[in-house]
């Protein structure tokens, strides 16, 4: 391919993202400073609680972890194969009608690394955004490896109208070390912070509602208060939440009753509102210059 060739491809490309994303309501990147917070699983149960919430089949995840693609298996949809139309690639669809797109999804098999280099991850996520058949969303949802690299550089660069960020984080101090990097590399890049989320935040005695402080809590609060960013909410300890996504159930639709459904069902109503609210865009803009 001569280089007036990829050039010609790259603009069709970017025409195609804008197209296909001009039909996406809102987009949102779920990030964190660090490893092992649970943030797939947190975005899974944000997408459903976001579909439960009068937005049934309008509901997409992207999942940008490459190297560990686990969202389909979350939702109960792992080993599908993608299919076409007119239109071009179609996700699968999942529970309640969330649509989704997985490197998962082209995989010989789950054991098969994926051994990219940061060109190959851009070109990958500007496929995933340019070619597949999304249609109508209220919400994308875009699921990011830990860390400020490659992916999620990608993704603000190709998405320059996203709509901010969802910070994921847990009580401890490594953790909160490290969301201050994430925060950071958002306000460098113009992305309105949404909030900070706590996730595993104490965990509540099935028994007896006794709420125990395992690895602490409060720290999430603690540290948005100092970044000066929105704190959107704790999601406590349930034992059920790993057991569900094991089994491929998404938690808030089987545990509905349980706190810690109640408490993505509140970070919902937060994160709506900050969307509906124009300011919070031109503060976010503020602090980041």
């Amino acid at each position: 391919m001569t280089d007036l060739e990829a050039i010609k491809r790259f603009q069709e490309n970017q025409k195609r993202v804008k197209e296909r994303m001009g039909k996406v309501k809102h987009k949102i990147a779920v990030i964190s400073g660090k490893g092992g917070v649970g943030k797939s699983t947190f975005t899974v149960n944000l997408a459903i609680a976001f579909a439960s919430k009068g937005h049934m089949d309008r509901v997409g995840i992207l999942d940008a972890d490459f190297h560990g693609p686990s969202v389909p298996k979350i939702l109960g949809i792992k080993g599908q194969l993608t299919q076409t139309d007119s239109e071009g690639i179609l996700p699968v669809t999942g529970p309640l009608g969330i649509r989704v797109v997985s490197t998962e999804f082209i995989l010989p098999d789950e054991n098969t690394p994926v051994i990219w280099r940061g060109p190959l991850k851009m070109n990958a996520i500007r496929d995933f955004l340019a070619e597949i058949s999304w249609g109508e969303l209220d919400f994308l949802l875009i699921d990011l490896p830990p860390g400020t690299g490659d992916e999620p550089l990608s993704v603000a660069q190709l998405l320059p109208d996203l709509d901010g960020v969802v910070v994921l984080t847990i009580p401890s101090q490594v953790s909160q070390i490290v969301v201050k990097k994430a925060v950071n590399f958002a306000r460098r890049l113009n992305l309105p912070i949404i909030g900070i989320v706590e996730n595993m935040s104490g965990f509540i005695c099935p028994n007896c509602g006794t709420k125990i402080d395992i690895f602490q809590s409060g720290g999430g609060k603690k540290i948005a208060e100092e970044l000066n960013v929105p704190f959107l909410g704790s999601i406590p300890i349930d034992q059920r939440i790993c057991e569900d996504s094991d089994n491929g159930k998404p938690f808030i639709l089987e545990h509905k009753d349980s706190p810690a459904a109640e408490a993505f069902r509140e970070i919902v109503d937060k994160i709506e509102k900050f969307l509906e609210t124009p300011e919070n865009f031109d503060r976010a803009k503020e602090l980041g210059e």
